[in-house]
């Protein structure tokens, strides 16, 4: 069982500032009185929390106009994508996904006993949406569709889903995971709930983790129909969400407005990056999430891209062989990486 490789915080430098690039991390602090509220709710932990997360889940369905019957909670996104394989499939059966996307889904099919199917992305960092409607079998399963895509940044539209999902046979379940879905500024746009509700086996994933800013409270939320949402709830560990982390959810659901304006400057440095990047020379992929994508196709590349951001201060995510995925961080940071990719070499 390979284990999850987590974003490694960047080493001591005497005289220079720091950041850390790896996680794709919201470089921003919970917004402005979530803290108070969770530092409130810490006094409570001497008893359980709401088992049900009732607040919680009437807060989201509020906030999205949905059912909370259509709705399931877990510490994370990761929680929800173990549950839903280890839910819906065991040996014999299939998961096929792009690769490069997300890693923990070849571990969670694993841990389920199943196969993966992986799918190379496309050259320029896309989901090959025909290629993984060709791969599935009468033994598959579960197909995630990671829109933006970790680690390429790169997202399908609408048009490009809706054709995927129309040859996907009704008995498999497609997940549509938007971990960075308010960071998607494009034509043609995924449009999540919509499409679940126009489906029967359609489950979309969000957390609180990226755009929220919450990443170390864990907690991520499904959009199903009821009976999924239902299996996912049943396989969730009993109070998974705790009363901290639950506090926190509702107060920055409270705050969406202050939230869209962070997001919309961090989408502002992304658009700074890609551009002082390509300028630099560099083809990058179209990016969508909180991060930018360097292919290199070599392992020593990328080994030596990550040290020589590390002499500067940037620490990175390297997915070797196949590249570089380094975060949008605080300003000085971005400025860092554009000088970067400036003298590095891009051949």
């Amino acid at each position: 069982m390979p284990a999850y490789v987590a974003g490694k915080p960047p080493a001591e430098r005497p005289g220079l500032v720091t950041y850390k690039l790896s996680s794709n991390e919201n470089p921003y602090p919970p917004l402005d009185g979530v803290v108070e509220i969770a530092a409130a709710a810490a006094g409570r932990v001497n008893r359980y929390p709401d088992a049900g997360n009732t607040e919680l889940y009437e807060a989201l369905a509020t906030n999205y106009q949905v059912p909370a019957e259509e709705l399931a909670l877990s510490t994370g996104a990761v929680a929800l994508i173990f549950q839903l394989v280890s839910a819906y499939c065991g040996p014999e059966d299939e998961v096929v996904f792009a690769w490069r996307s997300f890693e923990a889904y070849p571990i969670a099919v694993l841990a389920a006993g199943a196969t993966a199917v992986k799918v190379p992305v496309a050259d320029d960092g896309r989901h090959d949406l025909d290629a993984m409607a060709a791969a599935i079998t009468e033994r598959t399963k579960v197909v995630f569709v990671c829109s933006p895509n970790n680690p390429t940044g790169t997202a399908v539209t609408q048009t490009e889903l809706d054709a995927f999902l129309a040859k996907v046979p009704e008995h498999v379940l497609v997940v549509v995971d938007e971990a960075y879905a308010e960071f998607v500024r494009m034509d043609d746009a995924v449009d999540g709930i919509a499409t679940y509700r126009s489906r029967p086996n359609v489950v979309v994933l969000r957390t609180f983790s990226k755009a929220y800013g919450l990443a170390g409270f864990r907690v991520g939320y499904a959009f199903a129909p009821a009976p999924i949402a239902a299996t996912l709830r049943a396989m969730a560990l009993p109070f998974g969400v705790n009363v901290v982390a639950q506090a926190a959810g509702v107060a920055s659901l409270e705050r969406k407005a202050e939230l869209l304006d962070r997001v919309d400057d961090l989408v502002t440095e992304r658009v700074r990056v890609v551009e002082g990047v390509r300028a630099a020379g560099w083809d990058v992929p179209d990016a969508q999430g909180n991060f930018v994508w360097f292919a290199f196709g070599s392992a020593d590349r990328c080994a030596e891209f990550a040290a020589a951001a590390d002499e500067i201060g940037l620490m990175v995510r390297p997915y070797p062989p196949e590249g570089v995925r380094v975060s949008i961080g605080e300003a000085e940071a971005n400025t860092r990486l554009i000088e970067l990719v400036g003298s590095f070499p891009t051949g």
